[in-house]
């Protein structure tokens, strides 16, 4: 959705509270950019469409489940591709998890899928991999939120 000349994206990262493991997908070799590189559910917001709605919708295109949205870990700013006006995205990253047992799959978007651990991500991940940051500010608002906070969020919703 653009914002003036931005354009919005959002990101889903989805733990999982019974193995704490973070699902990871590794993009499709087909992919015009970040081929081949890990990350989570990812997507552009569309024009009207509001950032949580564009997160279940991107979730539910990319894994074909249903998230729970647990809190919000960060504002994003980056260029899809060179550092110019029409590839420059605002996002917000947000910390899920999943909403049902429903079985995870994946489609032509990623050829790979990955439960892992924060540790064995940071081991997977290139140093300076944006998701390494997102996954260390995940795990200290999940230790750090109050619960009462957290369980606002899960049941009022993240929108205002």
């Amino acid at each position: 959705m653009p914002i003036g000349r931005f354009l919005c994206g959002i990101a889903a990262l989805i733990w999982d509270p019974v193995t704490d493991k973070y699902l990871l997908l590794r993009r499709a070799a087909s992919k015009d950019f970040g081929a081949r590189a890990w990350e989570c559910p990812t997507g552009r917001v569309d024009q009207g469409e509001s950032f949580t709605a564009a997160l279940h919708r991107e979730v539910r295109e990319e894994i074909g489940a249903q998230i729970q949205i647990e809190f919000i870990i960060a504002t994003t700013h980056f260029y899809r591709g060179p550092e110019q006006p029409e590839n420059e995205l605002n996002g917000v990253i947000f910390g899920c998890s999943l909403a049902s047992s429903t079985p995870v799959s994946f489609g032509d978007e990623h050829s790979e899928m990955r439960w892992a651990t924060a540790e064995e991500a940071y081991a997977l991940l290139p140093e300076s991999h944006w998701l390494q940051d997102v996954i260390r500010r995940a795990e200290n608002l999940r230790r750090l939120l109050p619960q009462e906070l957290r369980d606002q969020f899960r049941h009022k919703g993240l929108e205002i």
